[in-house]
C-alpha cells in the first residue's frame, strides 16, 4: 500500500506541479550524496515516518456478504496509518526551488484527500477517502529539523505532507452457514400430563 501512496502523490505532483517533461520526482532519502547527483528540477517526497492513527482504530468483526447477501465471512476493521513525508524542491537556483514548492503547495491545496484519478486499482477497491494534510506542524515528539540532522544535509525550505490511509487486516475468518429455515417453537400444556 505505501508504494501505491507514492505513485499516487507523484501522479498528483506531476499532474499539478511540474509542467511536462520539467521534472521528476522520487522518493529517495535526500542525503548531501543524493542532492550532489541532481542535474535536473526534482520533487523529493521522502517517506520519513509512519504511525498509527489510533484514534481511529475500531473493534469488532465487519462481515463479508456473497451477491446474495448472504454473510461469508467476517474480518477484522481496517488499522489507519499517517504517512509522513518531508517535500523538498531541488534545483540548481534557490530562487526556482522557491517556485517549484510553492507549485507543489498550490498543486496539493487543491485536495482535501487523494483524488481517485491518481489512485492506484488497490487503492480504489478501498472505497475509502485518503486524506491529505499539507504544511501541518509535526508533532512535539519529532522535528523537521531532526530529521535534516539525521540525514546529514543542511536544512532546505521544505512541506510536511501527511496521507492517512487505512490498511486491511488479514485474513478473513469464514462465517457459520447462514440459516435458511425458520425457527419453528413446539409448545404444549404440561399441567394435563403429569
Amino acid at each position: 500500500m505505501i508504494n501505491d501512496v507514492d505513485e499516487a502523490l507523484r501522479g498528483l505532483i506531476h499532474g499539478g506541479a511540474l509542467p511536462t517533461g520539467t521534472g521528476e520526482v522520487v522518493f529517495e532519502a535526500p542525503t548531501r550524496d543524493w542532492a550532489a547527483r541532481r542535474n535536473a528540477p526534482t520533487v523529493n517526497a521522502y517517506l520519513y515516518d509512519i504511525r498509527e492513527e489510533i484514534t481511529r482504530r475500531e473493534r469488532g468483526m465487519i462481515p463479508v456478504r456473497d451477491d446474495a447477501n448472504r454473510v461469508t465471512h467476517r474480518r477484522r476493521p481496517p488499522r489507519w496509518f499517517r504517512l509522513s513525508y518531508l517535500v523538498t524542491a531541488w534545483t540548481k537556483r534557490p530562487e526556482d526551488e522557491h517556485r517549484l514548492l510553492a507549485a507543489v503547495l498550490t498543486c496539493l491545496l487543491r485536495h482535501e484527500s487523494l483524488p481517485a484519478e491518481v489512485l492506484s486499482t488497490a487503492l480504489g477497491a478501498l472505497d475509502a477517502t485518503m486524506p491529505i494534510a499539507v504544511a501541518v506542524p509535526p508533532a512535539e515528539s519529532r522535528s523537521i529539523a531532526d530529521i535534516w540532522s539525521a540525514l546529514g544535509g543542511e536544512l532546505k525550505p521544505s512541506l510536511d505532507v501527511v496521507v492517512t490511509l487505512p490498511f486491511p487486516v488479514v485474513p478473513e475468518y469464514p462465517a457459520g452457514p447462514p440459516v435458511l429455515e425458520p425457527t419453528v417453537a413446539v409448545v404444549r400444556d404440561l399441567s394435563e400430563n403429569p
